[in-house]
């Protein structure tokens, strides 16, 4: 029984050609092309199998970063391609190849039109792919003739060595992505995908603004303060007199019926000293 591929280890296409993993720095898509895997690699550019939207294999070959800065190495791509068959290219598209033998292939970048201080859009060409090892052949033969590793020595090699001043920027050309990928798939996003998010998020809003309402309800109502008395009129300095230090008491005003009347003191010794019934008899 064997065991399937690692992600670091190439698979095998249905042609037989091997397929490697796509790494970070890979665009999701170049052009109309969704991007599948690697099948072939230089320091000029990549190769990769991709598909459209309709599921037609293809075979996208884009050049460098180094390689998209050089006129020489674009001019060199466009000319590789011009000398193929016409039924074997697709489509192309990037910078410098607009024109040709096969400027009816170019395809025009999607969306808003490129700003003019943004980098140069990386040349690639789409061809026809079946997965055979001789498309992969193709595609090596094409990045070989761009970077000049096809070319042998002239004479016996003296001295230092050279080579191309772009030959270490080997990360992928810069392609235009718009309208951009769904995030976490090589494809874009489906009518229904868009529409469930669509009504998550209005749900979400929903839920949200019914939790404010609930919380402004459940807020207890708030009695205003007390008023605060006057400093002034606390203190007796001004302002109208307080009632208990302006009107005169009822005890003190009226005479005491004790102090001020005299008390009948002969009525009460006569009646003490008079004869009562008891003591005649």
């Amino acid at each position: 029984m064997t065991e399937p591929p690692s992600a670091d280890q190439p698979a095998p296409d249905a042609g037989g050609a091997l397929l490697y993993p796509l790494l970070p720095v890979d665009p999701p898509r170049v052009g109309g092309y969704w991007l599948d895997a690697r099948v072939a690699g230089s320091p000029s550019g990549v190769a990769y199998a991709a598909h459209t939207e309709g599921d037609r294999p293809a075979m996208v070959v884009m050049l460098s970063e180094g390689a998209t800065e050089d006129a020489a190495a674009v001019d060199r791509f466009a000319g590789t391609v011009d000398k193929m068959h016409i039924d074997t290219v697709i489509a192309r598209g990037g910078r410098g190849q607009d024109g040709g033998r096969l400027a009816g292939k170019y395809v025009a970048p999607e969306g808003t039109p490129e700003p003019p201080d943004a980098s140069p859009t990386a040349p690639w060409v789409a061809l026809d792919y079946d997965g055979s090892p001789a498309a992969v052949a193709e595609a090596e033969r094409i990045l070989a003739e761009v970077d000049l590793s096809w070319l042998p020595n002239l004479g016996a090699q003296k001295g230092p060595g050279y080579a191309l001043h772009w030959i270490d920027k080997v990360a992928p050309g810069a392609a235009r992505q718009w309208p951009l990928p769904w995030p976490g798939r090589p494809q874009r996003a489906g009518w229904a995908s868009i529409l469930i998010s669509w009504l998550i998020m209005m749900l979400l809003m929903a839920l949200a603004i019914l939790i404010a309402i609930l919380l402004f309800q459940a807020t207890p109502p708030q009695s205003a303060p007390d008023p605060v008395p006057n400093s002034a009129s606390a203190s007796g300095g001004s302002g109208s007199p307080s009632p208990q230090s302006g009107s005169p008491s009822p005890q003190s005003g009226s005479p005491s019926p004790q102090s001020g009347s005299p008390q009948p003191s002969g009525s009460a010794s006569q009646t003490a000293n008079s004869p009562t019934p008891n003591s005649k008899l």
